[in-house]
């Protein structure tokens, strides 16, 4: 297995131990690739859950560009709603399992398709 693969299993099992989730491995593997480099990027494959302007980032370039939603306050709900799931008190909340517990949230699976 590659880099990518080792990664791609580390974001199903968060999904399964920390969020409670069965993940939709193949949606899961498309957010993942999706993401690009910034996996592979300690600082960059995690979203900073306490900082306002990252998370003000994951709805513009996520929410808004790439999954194609209206700006408005049920943007930020959903990411607060995953967040929420992931655990406040998780250190380390990956870029993709958010992504993709997002893109599941907002039923934008089709997305990826």
């Amino acid at each position: 297995m590659g880099k990518r693969d080792d990664l791609i299993a580390r974001y199903a099992e968060d999904l399964k131990s920390k969020c409670g989730m069965t993940p939709d491995m193949a949606l899961l593997t498309k957010v993942t690739i999706a993401c690009g480099p910034s996996i592979y990027n300690a600082d960059a494959s995690t979203v900073a859950s306490s900082q306002t302007a990252e998370l003000e980032t994951v709805k513009e370039n996520f929410l808004i560009k790439k999954l194609g939603l209206s700006d408005g306050p049920e943007l930020m709900g959903g990411i607060q709603k995953v967040l929420e799931t992931y655990g406040r008190a998780e250190r380390n909340k990956y870029r993709a399992v958010v992504y993709y517990m997002l893109t599941k949230h907002f039923g934008k699976e089709a997305v990826y398709g």
